[in-house]
């Protein structure tokens, strides 16, 4: 059987490379490797650069770097999917992909399951609930920028469901590239 294929999206910013520990944390427990990044990935220029880090099993595949575009998103779609899984940041993203295929002229979807909202197809999600930024206990995919905010106590991690996420003021994505992005304008579908 191939080895599946695993990567890293690390952010490098007027020089400087952001969260080399939460990256290296999650392919420990990816893949069972303690690599150190800071030995492979460099700020190559002052541009804002996307790092991609292919890993498997036996170590670090490839890197490359792209310039950094953000994707503009102000509309959802609410999409319900009670057996998809992506517990790793895999390159076999079939099941991801097929569900935004879905997004019916929305710019983003969130994904539900169980009734419980879980992840975008590109980044973690938080709702502004009761003045506290709340993102959802049971992610699809246990992102690094989200795990430093659970740690640094920024926000807390709880069940939320489509009614919470219908009455949220604010939602925010959260990845490794845009960090914590602040959506107040938004719709659902």
């Amino acid at each position: 059987m191939i080895d599946e294929i695993y990567f890293e999206t690390i952010k490098c910013d007027d020089g400087n490379i952001y969260n080399l520990s939460y990256h290296q944390k999650r392919i420990a427990r990816t893949v069972g490797l303690n690599i150190n990044l800071s030995e492979f990935v460099y700020a190559i220029n002052y541009d804002l650069l996307k790092c991609k880090v292919l890993y498997n099993h036996e170590g670090i595949i490839d890197i490359h770097y792209s310039k950094y575009i953000p994707k503009h998103i102000d509309s959802f779609r609410i999409i319900e999917d009670n057996n998809i899984t992506y517990k790793y940041k895999s390159t076999n993203r079939k099941m991801i992909d097929n569900l935004y295929k879905q997004k019916d002229g929305s710019s983003e979807i969130i994904i539900v399951q169980n009734g419980l909202i879980t992840d975008t197809s590109i980044a973690n999600i938080a709702i502004l609930k009761d003045n506290i930024w709340q993102t959802p206990k049971q992610p699809l995919l246990h992102g690094t920028t989200k795990d430093r905010l659970l740690d640094e106590k920024l926000i807390i991690a709880n069940d939320l469901t489509i009614d919470d996420l219908k009455s949220a003021k604010k939602i925010a994505i959260m990845n490794a590239m845009v960090g914590f992005k602040v959506i107040e304008n938004f719709s659902l579908k």
